[in-house]
């Protein structure tokens, strides 16, 4: 089976090229992006040797490797990673890629009638209403998430009317016993070690500020669309990492906190090995230190309900707000408490229309982190 996966120099990405190297399998790699990590290319051409096509971020990076390796066709930019899909006809898609620039990748994928494996929460986020109408006719959606997954084998072979509640858990990150005062201390540093969870920058400050959270509620919503209550507890060692609550019995999955484990699910296209999946437990909560999320202490989990109440372009306001907020913490210029306060000032103006279309995502995106790089900037010229 013919594979192509997106974002292949991030965690996603290369644990799911370990996953192809070291497992038996019937997956051939067919293609793959980097973005602007180009020194792993080398590695991942000479492991994989049915690789033809290749997407880069920049233009430069581009036209130096379709010259050192002629054989291969090559691509850039956000136009490289939707030719990559289309020229691999047949191919199942994985789309590790992280922020915005994921969601059209998604849509074309479905709507060219492929099998997604979908790691990147803003697909789900944003453009929920479209994927699940595109869903209805074309294509196929498996998620990577360690806790949508959870749900998932929690569900297998279960009657779906039998569900009452469906919980995800957060490990509640490294300041989950910080008080808000405490928080306006917290450095870079510190807001990137995540106690249970090797993972890329940008989502371990997401779930830092819990907002990997918010938005995991959101894509389960579009994910479980059973008309049940989605709830949160708090599981701090993540070795509980989603729970279904049945009429008549609680099914958890347990594991330690490792990626192996959904992106082999995902791998295998959404099937266990044998008749079960190993890693389900039943009628096992007391065992397990499950807490509940105060989430007046951690506000941001209430922007779940807001988008999902809402829809229309309201998760590309949200996504885009947090992303442009992400990327300027990263760079030093702003604090880890401007995260939530800006972020709770700017969304109190937002303005909310009910289009579902790629295009009004597209256009609120760019809008709102505009809107938020000027705030960034005008409060910052305050300050001095």
């Amino acid at each position: 089976m013919d594979l192509v996966i997106l974002g292949a120099s991030g965690s996603i990405g290369s644990q799911a090229l370990d996953f192809l190297k070291n497992k038996k399998n019937n997956w051939v790699l067919k293609g793959f992006s980097v973005g602007k990590r180009v020194n792993v290319i080398d590695e991942i051409v000479k492991e994989f040797q049915n690789v033809n096509y290749i997407t880069v971020k920049n233009k430069k990076d581009y036209l130096i490797y379709k010259k050192k390796y002629p054989h291969i066709k090559f691509y850039y930019g956000d136009k490289g990673l939707i030719k990559i899909i289309l020229k691999n006809k047949n191919a199942t898609i994985l789309n590790a890629l992280i922020g915005f620039v994921g969601l059209k990748p998604s849509i074309v994928s479905l709507k060219k009638d492929r099998t997604l494996l979908l790691a990147n929460k803003e697909s789900l986020v944003i453009g929920g209403e479209l994927i699940n109408k595109i869903l209805e006719k074309k294509g196929k959606l498996i998620p990577i998430d360690s806790e949508h997954v959870a749900i998932k084998k929690c569900l297998y072979n279960e009657n779906v009317s039998d569900v009452k509640k469906i919980i995800i858990t957060a490990s509640g990150g490294p300041f989950f016993n910080l008080t808000n005062e405490e928080l306006k201390n917290v450095t870079l540093d510190e807001a990137l070690n995540h106690p249970n969870w090797k993972m890329g920058k940008k989502i371990t400050i997401d779930s830092a500020t819990l907002m990997n959270k918010t938005f995991e509620i959101i894509e389960a919503h579009y994910l479980f669309p059973y008309d049940k209550k989605i709830d949160v507890l708090v599981s701090r060692d993540s070795y509980v990492h989603g729970l279904v609550i049945f009429k008549d019995k609680i099914k958890l999955n347990v594991s330690k906190p490792s990626m192996l484990g959904p992106i082999e699910y995902a791998l295998n296209l959404g099937k266990p090995l044998g008749n079960e999946f190993n890693d389900v437990e039943t009628n096992t909560i007391e065992k397990y230190n499950l807490l509940e999320l105060d989430k007046k202490r951690f506000n941001v989990i209430s922007y779940s309900d807001f988008v999902i109440k809402n829809k229309g372009n309201s998760g590309a306001i949200l996504n885009s707000i947090n992303e442009t907020l992400v990327d300027s913490f990263l760079k030093g210029e702003i604090s880890f408490i401007d995260l939530t306060q800006i972020l709770n000032i700017i969304m109190k103006n937002s303005k909310i229309n009910k289009r579902v279309s790629y295009y009004n995502y597209h256009k609120t995106h760019y809008r709102y982190m505009k809107i938020t790089r000027n705030y960034i900037k005008s409060r910052r010229v305050l300050c001095k």
